[in-house]
């Protein structure tokens, strides 16, 4: 089903884009280039994603950063285009600009341009937004319970998606801002690791990753990324120092229960009753869960704050508008019941390395204990 919904969404508006542009844009003389050009951008994604193990990997290096910037690139195109012909069929009903003008060649030309240069600066900003790491701090207080702590500072992260072609750049920026940030627990939230063959060019992430100094230490969630080909991936989180907990809980410094559920995609994965049943109500309770899936079921646990991820905030407007639909919290922070959420729109992608929604964030979460009077 997944897959048929996003062929779909590849072949209709792709389809819709070549006629109009074919229709208004192309002049009669040109429409045979039009065409084949246009067919060759529209293949390569296809090839991409069927593209058989024994394709060259240069031509596989060549089609995946091809396809990774045109996708991007056809979704605003179809989106200024269609754009463009609300407007046009707005002005044949007011007529604020005579018919006679907008069958001209040179104003037809002039829209193409214009509609051309917008999604170039569209895609090349959300470039930019994507590479760029920004740190969403929020502060919030909790019953304290028994425990002899005052406060934790905890710093979450989600959707690393890290592979062999991940920038090692970038992952150096990124446990150079956790280290500026000083948290007391480094928390990440699932989808760490995209691929991994346990050969040395992963070393550098392990040993990067593995450089993170904490009070508590580093902890993290399987995704649903894991799940797709886990072969090797536990001894990547052994080196790079994450304990994953998987429907588990762990006692920290005897000032507050964390807990991490397994992604949705195991089948044996426990209840959040279940696993709130194992955790005593004597000090707070921190919940990691890939997902923002549960937010209702969990609101009436004993859990006071829950950490997601997954949604990647949709990536790409409009996708967003999908995702606020789909989950009841897309990004950012809300409180229900008494327990604070928290989804993370990922510090990094899966996909086209592209980021027109959102940031690419560190959340850090300043927690004060509060005391019952």
């Amino acid at each position: 089903m997944f897959r048929t919904i996003l062929a779909l969404s590849y072949l209709i508006p792709n389809i819709y884009l070549f006629l109009r542009l074919w229709q208004f844009y192309i002049p009669k003389k040109h429409r045979a280039w039009y065409s084949v050009i246009y067919a060759i951008l529209f293949i390569i994604y296809p090839l991409t994603r069927f593209a058989g193990r024994n394709t060259p990997a240069a031509l596989m290096q060549i089609l995946e950063t091809t396809s990774n910037y045109l996708l991007p690139f056809f979704l605003y195109l179809f989106l200024f285009v269609l754009l463009s012909d609300i407007l046009l069929l707005i002005n044949s009903i007011v007529r604020i600009v005579p018919a006679e003008l907008t069958r001209e060649r040179s104003l037809r030309f002039s829209i193409l341009l214009v509609i051309m240069s917008l999604s170039v600066v569209v895609v090349t900003a959300g470039i930019i937004n994507f590479n760029t790491i920004r740190t969403s701090e929020y502060r919030i207080e909790v019953p304290g319970k028994s425990s002899g702590a005052t406060g934790i500072r905890i710093a979450f992260v989600s959707d690393f998606h890290i592979e062999e072609s991940t920038p090692k750049w970038f992952v150096e920026k990124f446990v150079n801002c956790i280290g500026e940030l000083e948290p007391d627990l480094m928390l990440f939230g699932g989808d760490i690791i995209e691929s991994y063959d346990g050969d040395e060019n992963m070393e550098p992430f392990e040993r990067l990753i593995g450089s993170i100094k904490t009070t508590y230490g580093v902890y993290g969630v399987l995704g649903n990324h894991e799940h797709y080909s886990p072969q090797g991936k536990r001894s990547f989180f052994s080196r790079a120092g994450i304990e994953i907990l998987a429907d588990s809980v762990v006692m920290i410094d005897s000032s507050l229960f964390l807990a991490g559920r397994h992604d949705s995609h195991t089948r044996t994965r426990k209840s959040i009753e279940e696993l709130m049943s194992t955790i005593p109500d004597s000090l707070p309770v921190i919940l990691m869960d890939h997902r923002p899936t549960e937010i209702d079921l969990i609101s009436r646990t004993s859990a006071d704050v829950v950490f997601s991820g997954h949604t990647h905030h949709g990536q790409l407007f409009p996708i967003n508008l999908i995702t606020n639909r789909v989950y009841e919290l897309s990004h950012g922070y809300m409180k229900k019941g008494e327990t604070h959420f928290f989804v993370s729109s990922g510090i990094r992608l899966w996909g086209p390395p592209v980021r027109t929604t959102a940031k690419s964030e560190i959340m850090v979460v300043d927690i004060t204990f509060t005391r019952a009077d």
